[in-house]
């Protein structure tokens, strides 16, 4: 095979170049704060959001559980082997990030395992357990994220990482009540066993394909899940005060985005019922644009 056959490996600019088109045609939320970062930290961003995509997109997608198993085996092993001569643009893409930034590489194994998490059909008897399982899928993002993002020392000794860790946590709790419905469809349900059945909850789809359970009792307890949730996004949105203002613009713009549709569901729980919340483009633009100028959305009381 020839040096520019179809094996020959990306060059570094190709690399990023394709983590970034990925990153701005999938990672619907997480681009407008990816935008806002400079160049270098940029692409070193994408390339991490990348690879956690497709360790997610295994863990959704319709294969097999065996096959899942065996591809998140590979990508266990590709992380601790990274190699700029690799034929995968993902894979140098994040062997020259890891260069360039301190990214705690061997926490993608933490990621990892939530996804095989997800595989097993873990369910959840305790929030603490819930919290465990939201730690090792978003958590681990925060962290990664933070390598990229960089601390001045003082903040670091302060706890940086464990500030990460927690926004990663108040996100997913986020994304667990937006999708609460869409996941039971799949047969998944992460909300704790024990909090179901003191509330008095049994989730189920009607007829009409709305999600009930009784849906009085569900929206009672989705509000208070979204205020719960609040609180955490009080403690991890602290981690803006810690990071450069480029770097804080990008975090306060994804986790922006997020806090809104918390705020929106512990306003009113009922649409998730029956479908997934989201926030228009055109309101994502204006939390990132508050981001850039100083003004993040900040949790409320």
């Amino acid at each position: 095979m020839t040096p520019d056959g179809p094996f020959r490996s990306p060059t570094v600019v190709e690399a990023y170049a394709a983590c970034e088109a990925l990153t701005r045609e999938a990672a619907r939320n997480f681009s407008y704060g990816i935008r806002l970062l400079p160049v270098d930290k940029r692409a070193a961003l994408s390339a991490v959001y990348a690879f956690a995509r497709r360790l997610d997109d295994i863990g959704d997608g319709d294969l097999p559980v065996q096959e899942k198993a065996v591809r998140l085996a590979a990508a266990r092993a590709d992380i601790t082997g990274l190699s700029a001569s690799s034929s995968d643009p993902v894979l140098v893409a994040l062997d020259d990030a890891c260069r360039r930034f301190p990214i705690p590489v061997d926490v993608f194994c933490e990621l990892i395992d939530g996804v095989e998490m997800d595989l097993r059909g873990v369910t959840y008897e305790s929030f603490d357990d819930l919290v465990e399982y939201c730690r090792r899928v978003a958590g681990t993002i925060g962290r990664l994220s933070l390598g990229i993002f960089g601390t001045p020392a003082a903040h670091a000794d302060a706890g940086a990482a464990t500030v990460a860790d927690e926004l990663g946590i108040a996100l997913q709790q986020t994304n667990i009540l937006r999708d609460v419905r869409e996941d039971l469809i799949t047969g998944r349900i992460y909300l704790p066993r024990a909090e179901l059945e003191k509330a008095g909850i049994t989730l189920v789809l009607g007829p009409d394909g709305q999600l009930g359970g009784p849906p009085e009792a569900l929206v009672e307890y989705l509000r208070s899940c979204a205020e719960r949730a609040d609180e955490w996004y009080g403690r991890g949105l602290k981690l803006l005060t810690m990071l450069d203002r480029r770097s804080a613009a990008c975090c306060g713009a994804m986790a922006g985005i997020y806090l809104r549709l918390n705020r929106r569901i512990r306003t009113d729980p009922t649409p998730v019922l029956h479908q997934r919340l989201s926030l228009p483009g055109w309101e994502k633009a204006v939390v990132a644009a508050r981001s850039l100028a100083g003004r993040p959305e900040v949790s409320a009381a």
